[in-house]
C-alpha cells in the first residue's frame, strides 16, 4: 500500500542517497519549483546526498547549464546522471554502428561533438544522411512544437527494412514543457520497436544510468546499501518502475505527469483516484506525494 506523504521530511531520514528526478519534480523545462529545491537542500544539510538522474538526452554540461540558467542552488545537488551520458558511451563503443543518422533537434549537436576524455581512445563517430547511416541515434523530434512520431512512419519503415538498429538517448514518452506537452524520444524509439524495428535505451527505467548514479553518488565518499537509496520522481514506467527495478524505495510525485489522473490537486493526491490509477500501471510506489516539499 502506497503511503502519501506531507513531505519528504516525514521519512528522509531513513535514506543517505537520493535519486531525483527533474522534469516535472525540480523543475517543468521554464523554471525551478522552489519547495522542491528547498527540501533537497535540507535533505542535504542533514547529510544526505542528491543525484540529480535524468533523461535528458543531453550529456551532462548541458544539463547543468541549463539548471544554473533556471537558478537551482548547487547546494540542492551534489551530481547529475543523464540518460544522454548513458546513451554517449554506448554509442562511442559502436553500440548501433559509427556510421549514424540523427534524429532530432540541432539543439542536441553537443551529443555529438561535447565527448568524454576517453572518447579520445574509441574510432570516430560520423553524423551522415539518412541513406548512407548503419545505424539512429536518437535524441527526439526535429520539431518537437509541430511534429508527432507518425511523422516518422515512412521513414521508420525504411530503416525496419535495411534492418537499422535505433539507440534511444531519452526514453521519456512525453514530457510537460511549461503547460505544454510535448514527445520525447522514448515515442518514437516505442513506436520504431511496434513497427518491428531494434531499439535500445540506457535511461530509465533501465539499468545503465543507475549504474552511472550510483558511480557518481560513490566520487562524494558515500558508501551505499540499497535499501538506504530512494528514487523520486513523477514518472510511474521510468522513475518508479525503475527504483523498483534496482530494489530501491520510490517516492511517486503525482503532481507531475499523473496529475490529472490522481486529483483536482496537484499539490495532494486524491488516495482513491492514486490507487486507481496504481492499479491501472501495476506499479505500486513506496511513498506518493502531490509536489516534492
Amino acid at each position: 500500500m502506497t503511503r502519501i506523504l506531507s513531505n519528504f521530511a516525514e521519512i528522509s531520514a531513513n535514506y543517505t542517497l537520493a535519486l531525483v528526478d527533474l522534469w516535472g519534480c525540480v523543475h517543468n523545462g521554464l523554471e525551478v519549483y522552489p519547495a522542491a529545491e528547498a527540501a533537497l537542500k535540507a535533505f542535504r544539510q542533514g547529510g544526505g546526498v542528491v543525484i540529480l538522474v535524468t533523461n535528458s538526452p543531453r550529456p551532462q554540461p548541458g544539463v547543468k547549464a541549463q539548471l544554473d540558467a533556471m537558478g537551482l542552488s548547487q547546494e540542492a545537488y551534489d551530481g547529475i546522471a543523464t540518460s544522454g551520458d548513458a546513451t554517449q558511451a554506448a554509442m562511442l563503443m559502436g553500440a548501433v554502428g559509427r556510421r549514424l543518422w540523427h534524429l532530432g533537434p540541432e539543439k542536441d549537436h553537443a551529443f555529438f561533438t561535447k565527448l568524454p576524455d576517453w572518447a579520445a581512445d574509441q574510432p570516430a563517430i560520423e553524423r551522415v544522411s539518412f541513406d548512407e547511416a548503419e545505424g539512429i541515434i536518437c535524441t527526439g523530434l526535429v520539431d518537437e512544437q509541430n511534429e508527432t512520431p507518425d511523422d516518422y512512419r515512412g521513414r521508420f519503415l525504411s530503416a525496419k527494412a535495411r534492418g537499422l538498429k535505433l539507440l534511444c538517448a531519452n526514453p521519456d514518452i512525453v514530457v510537460d514543457y511549461g503547460e505544454t506537452r510535448v514527445f520525447c524520444a522514448g515515442a518514437l524509439a516505442e513506436l520504431y520497436t511496434q513497427m518491428g524495428g531494434e531499439s535500445f535505451y540506457f535511461g530509465k527505467p533501465h539499468p545503465p544510468i543507475y549504474d552511472l548514479a550510483r558511480r557518481i553518488a560513490a566520487q562524494t565518499g558515500l558508501k551505499v546499501a540499497e535499501e538506504r537509496t530512494i528514487a523520486i520522481g513523477d514518472g510511474i514506467r521510468t522513475d518508479v518502475q525503475g527504483g523498483i527495478a534496482e530494489g530501491m524505495d520510490t517516492l511517486f510525485i503525482t503532481g507531475g505527469l499523473a496529475a490529472a489522473d490522481c486529483g483536482e490537486d496537484v499539490e495532494n493526491p486524491d488516495p482513491a483516484r492514486l490507487q486507481d490509477f496504481i492499479t491501472r500501471e501495476d506499479r505500486t510506489p513506496t511513498f506518493a506525494i502531490g509536489r516534492l516539499r
